[in-house]
């Protein structure tokens, strides 16, 4: 089996959703590999029952590039489907599933590609870098990369292939997401001064995070994004049971996008120090994209892909992470980003077909010894 859309078709079928198990996913992919002559590593999460996966094509002790997917997908549920999300159907050049944009194309396009790449004299190698929960705020990569240095020599960049159309990203905003929780004393609404409402305890949280929201308006810009500043919402408030009692729960979740050179937990820090005795609870973090568009990775990553790089995106991906860690990455994959997290998702035949071009041109690329 190596054709993209059967392994795409296998892909999706894996019901993969973000925070919950994903052996089987993951052990089908090894099992391909092996298929091929390639030795996968599983690496277990702290979880307990999600799985990173590493392979290397070539030699691991030369400065390879990584290519970068997550195999979790946002739940399914929306009643807009017109079939199974989860069973890849064909409708004229399309390729619809969940996943089959977000991302699990690039993955099929980078696995169908493996018997040409194993069949290349590489200069330096290629790995296959997939993770768990990215949809989740990229909880699974960190732990991956911090086994690179077992794993491999330090590679010289990482492209990551989520959707972009197949054009090169060099940057994106990054991210921090936050739980405040209060808990109060219930009781009738008549005697509030027998209880505790929770939900009041929020608003001067609340307040600071709307302050901060239009603050960050004349703060510090960056042309390349939309917008072009670091950005702030409060995305939920749960708390409450009727209108008669005084709430004894409240919780807010907020989130902060960060332009390039600012740290996105920075941006929550009013809102932190606004919460007082809150029980404060982060949910992810990750740092943003800044590839300079002189960097070798930007060149190279322009001349598989056939296109210029573009400047930067609002989206985030795990790209930033790599780029912690010192790996030079850049952004690019078929698809395109608005069709993600949506009924009906898909990823088309030429798209597909695009993605397994690049790869295999960055192939014959480190065949020559040129990146």
């Amino acid at each position: 089996m190596s054709s993209p859309i059967e392994i795409l078709s296998r892909l999706v079928g894996f019901p993969s959703v973000v925070g919950t198990p994903n052996g089987a996913i993951m052990g089908f992919v090894q099992d391909y590999l092996r298929g091929h002559g390639i030795a996968a590593r599983l690496l277990k999460g702290p979880e307990g029952d999600r799985l990173n996966l590493f392979a290397t094509i070539g030699d691991p002790s030369r400065a390879g590039y990584v290519l970068s997917g997550h195999v979790d997908v946002v739940p399914a549920a929306e009643p807009d489907w017109h079939a199974d999300p989860f069973t890849l159907r064909a409708e004229g050049d399309r390729l619809i599933g969940r996943g089959a944009c977000d991302m699990k194309g690039f993955v099929a396009a980078v696995l169908a590609a493996v018997p040409d790449l194993a069949a290349m004299p590489l200069a330096a190698p290629i790995h296959i870098a997939l993770s768990y929960d990215e949809e989740a705020g990229c909880r699974g990569v960190p732990h991956l990369i911090a086994a690179l240095p077992d794993l491999c020599a330090p590679p010289a960049g990482c492209i990551v292939g989520e959707p972009t159309g197949l054009v090169p990203v060099l940057a994106h905003k990054g991210k921090a997401a936050l739980r405040l929780v209060a808990q109060g004393r219930a009781g009738h609404s008549s005697r509030p001064d027998l209880g505790m409402n929770a939900i009041h305890a929020l608003l001067p949280a609340l307040s600071a995070a709307a302050d901060q929201a239009a603050a960050l308006q004349s703060g510090p810009q960056d042309a390349r994004f939309a917008p072009p500043w670091s950005s702030l919402q409060i995305g939920t408030v749960k708390g409450g049971q009727a209108i008669n009692i005084i709430p004894d729960h409240a919780e807010a979740e907020i989130e902060a996008r960060a332009i390039a050179g600012v740290d996105p937990k920075e941006v929550l820090a009013p809102v932190i120090a606004a919460a007082g005795g809150l029980r404060a609870e982060w949910l992810s973090s990750y740092p943003a994209l800044a590839l300079p568009p002189d960097h070798p990775l930007a060149a190279l990553a322009a001349e598989i892909s056939g296109h210029a790089p573009l400047g930067a995106v609002s989206f985030g991906t795990e790209a930033g992470l790599f780029q912690a860690a010192g790996i030079p990455s850049v952004i690019c994959g078929p698809g395109d980003i608005a069709r993600a997290h949506r009924p009906e998702e898909y990823l088309t035949r030429t798209e597909l077909e695009g993605a397994g071009r690049m790869i295999r041109a960055l192939g014959r690329t480190l065949c020559t010894g040129a990146a």
